[in-house]
């Protein structure tokens, strides 16, 4: 199986995304970008490395030159290629997909990830490919060491980020990669940020043991951890190390949706300006009402981090991002960075004198519930359809799938961008309130 969408591509390295594939996605890749030198970039899966040299060779056959960065979180390319004359980047990765799957993300010139138009003619290519001659000269490949170190000392220099505050608090973290591509990253930059850096599946070695996705029933061993070592937070990353979750000092997960609201919380008090934010249409109501209560406002995109993106630039926001874990900080680069995220909630730590479970409970409460169905079972058209006709007393908004909104809950119906599943997500003031509308839902359905 192979899924595309605007995500990129991704797909089992067993029987369908295997060198050949990838030698095909190369030759659309060159074909589509301009001329300029590529970074490549992969997470840690074992299949990742055969796969990252099959798309190098293939470009280094066609005359292209390729920047290898190695095992490295997805932000990390993103961030290299937008600072640099790169005419784009390509990363190896299957984001939260389990082991035995692999993908592609495509980066463009500025540092974003292809936009909808872009992975269209990409995927006509593929459909359509043919065969290219070698290059009269070849391209060279060139190693990457340092950019990492790139990437978390242009984090530090912020200047939403107070470094030496953060320094001073002298904070105990644990931090769990899921032996993806934070394995390293995570780590350095905690220290560069003068942390105490405790480490849980932090091998690097694509073998994801506690479950790809930063969700908090697999976030046990993380828990335990905080708790033995009297740590101030934890943190937890997805394998591609560009989603963020967060773990209080009591051992609790606070989930996913909180991970930018805590985030953008930290930056209003750090620039003390009235900000525009932008997130998706499944991401929670925390972040809106937080953002009125210091005179600020949330605008809401499509689902997907490059729909934020583009939002983001549309209507000149500075920060955004997404209910997964997702922040997404302009001045740092465009797309989600969990190493962005740390930072700035290490920031928001540093700025009074309370722990991030009184930071926590001082924000607005809601409960999110996160439901799928596998579209084989059902007519996602026909889905959509009933769910407006049932629930006619619900604002609905249509820009992606169909959400319901009422005054203080909402349920998101839509089909996803990475699996072949329909999601359903449900917001309330309370779960059982949640519960009850996903049930509504499914029964209807």
């Amino acid at each position: 199986m192979i899924i595309r969408s605007i995500s990129g591509v991704r797909g089992l390295t067993s029987t369908h995304l295997n060198t050949e594939k990838i030698s095909i996605y190369a030759r659309a890749f060159h074909k589509q970008t301009e001329n300029g030198l590529v970074f490549i970039g992969r997470d840690s899966r074992p299949s990742g490395e055969k796969l990252l040299e099959a798309f190098s060779e293939e470009l280094v056959r066609l005359g292209r030159d390729v920047i290898v960065c190695g095992v490295v979180p997805t932000p990390t390319v993103q961030f290299m290629v937008e600072r640099s004359e790169a005419a784009g980047g390509v990363i190896i990765t299957a984001s939260h997909n389990p082991e035995e799957w692999n993908g592609l993300k495509f980066v463009r010139s500025d540092g974003t990830f292809f936009h909808s138009d872009d992975c269209e003619s990409l995927f006509s290519l593929v459909d359509n490919d043919s065969f290219l001659e070698d290059a009269q000269n070849r391209g060279m490949v060139f190693p990457d060491q340092n950019s990492i170190l790139k990437h978390s000392i242009n984090i530090i220099e912020l200047s939403c980020i107070d470094s030496k505050s953060i320094r001073n608090s002298n904070f105990t973290v644990v931090i769990d990669a899921v032996n993806g591509a934070g394995s390293n990253a995570l780590p350095l930059l905690l220290d560069q940020l003068g942390c105490n850096v405790v480490k849980v599946f932090c091998e690097g070695n694509g073998q994801f043991d506690r479950g790809t996705e930063p969700l908090p029933a697999n976030l046990n061993l993380l828990s335990k951890t905080v708790l033995e070592n009297d740590a101030d937070v934890g943190f937890a990353v997805d394998p591609d190390a560009d989603r963020l979750a967060v773990v209080n000092e009591k051992g609790i997960p606070l989930g996913e949706e909180y991970t930018l609201v805590l985030a953008a919380e930290g930056y209003i008090k750090s620039k003390q300006t009235k900000e525009t934010f932008v997130t998706n249409l499944s991401s929670s109501l925390a972040l809106e009402k937080m953002a009125i209560g210091h005179g600020c406002s949330v605008i809401r995109s499509a689902v997907g981090e490059i729909n934020v993106v583009q939002k983001m630039l549309e209507v000149g926001s500075k920060l955004g991002g997404e209910g997964n874990g997702g922040v997404i900080l302009k001045e740092a680069h465009l797309g989600r960075d969990s190493l962005v995220g740390v930072a700035m909630i290490l920031n928001r730590m540093s700025q009074d004198n309370k722990s991030i479970s009184e930071i926590h409970s001082s924000l607005p409460q809601f409960h999110i519930i996160k439901d799928k169905i596998a579209v084989d079972k059902i007519d996602p058209k026909m889905v959509l359809d009933k769910v407006k006709s049932v629930f006619n007393d619900a604002t609905i908004d249509e820009l992606d799938g169909v959400k319901l909104i009422w005054d203080d809950c909402w349920v998101h119906l839509r089909p996803s961008n990475t699996e072949p599943i329909m999601r359903i997500y449900a917001e309330a003031s309370s779960k059982a309130k949640a519960n009850d509308l996903i049930n509504k839902i499914r029964n209807n359905i």
